[in-house]
């Protein structure tokens, strides 16, 4: 999918980067708009050990995996719409609109095209704590949606696993659902002594000793391993990963981007940068629920519509 007959690269009125929720939900409708649409999608979905997703209207309990491959197939249906699996390598300003560039991914072709506008719904990267076998437990005993997962978990003797400052604000989350919570914050200060005793009434735990391992039985967690040997009984928890968006592709583009590194956009994903957009994760404030990641693509693509048409005034986002 690169140049036609006249050696011209082809054209679409939107490409949108990333084929999650968001990404697929902003194609649907701009393909229902009658627009010609291409979705370039990496295929490095951050939640693949995530074996079910919960809060999704319709279709609680679907695989995650699976729901992006609904999504792929109903966007896929639309005549002026198509689906690539390819690894953005660039996105550069040209004339009026911009090139987007590509390399092919599981089979899928090379992309070099022009297109009017950029939808980015990338998402992000996460970085676990250093512990040698939590991803064995992740997607499984171990999760890193509260809202998501918390109500599989109730009532069971829970970890809470991080080395960011929010993590008060998630135990005191996890209270709705269990009363047997112990949060570890693997040698740092990321739990302040204020916190800890404000948590201490609702019987939360604070475990400051550097962490060994999460420890199991035939892919059971059943504690976690602190690096003197004590072994804290757990049946499950949730881990607090450093999240980074996704964005290195679009390093050479002029976005304003918030302290953690989150495109700044308006409230229908324009971003600073005329006819560049966001969706989903890739925006402030990070990682949410997939339903929340649809309904923002949804959002941002009747605002690409609008704009595409003229009906919007603003070309760059109210800062």
């Amino acid at each position: 999918m690169s140049e036609d007959s006249a050696g011209t690269a082809e054209s679409f009125e939107v490409v949108v980067i990333g084929g999650g929720p968001a990404g697929l939900s902003a194609a649907l409708n701009l393909a229902r708009a009658r627009r010609r649409v291409l979705v370039v999608d990496g295929n490095r979905p951050r939640h693949a050990a995530t074996l079910v997703a919960r809060g999704f209207l319709t279709r609680d309990g679907i695989a995650p995996l699976e729901l992006r491959r609904m999504g792929r197939e109903e966007v896929d249906a639309y005549e002026n719409a198509s689906v690539v699996f390819a690894q953005v390598g660039s996105v550069a300003v040209e004339g009026d609109g911009f090139r987007v560039t590509a390399r092919g991914v599981r089979g899928g072709s090379d992309v070099d095209v022009r297109t009017d506008a950029v939808l980015i719904a990338t998402g992000v990267t996460e970085t676990m704590p250093a512990i040698p076998s939590i991803r064995a437990y992740y997607g499984t005993q171990l999760h890193s949606c509260v809202e998501c997962d918390g109500f599989e978990k109730a009532d069971k003797p829970l970890a809470l696993i991080g080395e960011t400052h929010d993590l008060a604000e998630r135990a005191l989350l996890l209270t709705q659902w269990t009363d047997d919570l112990v949060v570890f914050t693997n040698g740092t200060d990321a739990v302040g002594a204020g916190d800890e005793r404000m948590l201490a009434p609702l019987g939360v735990r604070v475990e400051r000793r550097r962490i060994d391992d999460v420890v199991g039985e035939r892919g059971v967690m059943t504690g976690v391993r602190l690096e003197d040997g004590t072994v804290i009984e757990r049946a499950g928890g949730f881990i607090r990963p450093i999240w980074s968006p996704a964005l290195s592709f679009a390093d050479g583009l002029d976005l304003d981007r918030d302290d953690e590194g989150y495109l700044v956009t308006d409230a229908h994903g324009r971003t600073s940068l005329p006819g560049v957009y966001a969706a989903g994760e890739t925006t402030a404030p990070g990682p949410q629920q997939l339903i929340v990641a649809a309904g923002s693509g949804a959002v941002v693509a009747s605002a690409v519509n609008r704009d595409l048409i003229g009906l919007s005034l603003e070309g760059a986002a109210v800062l």
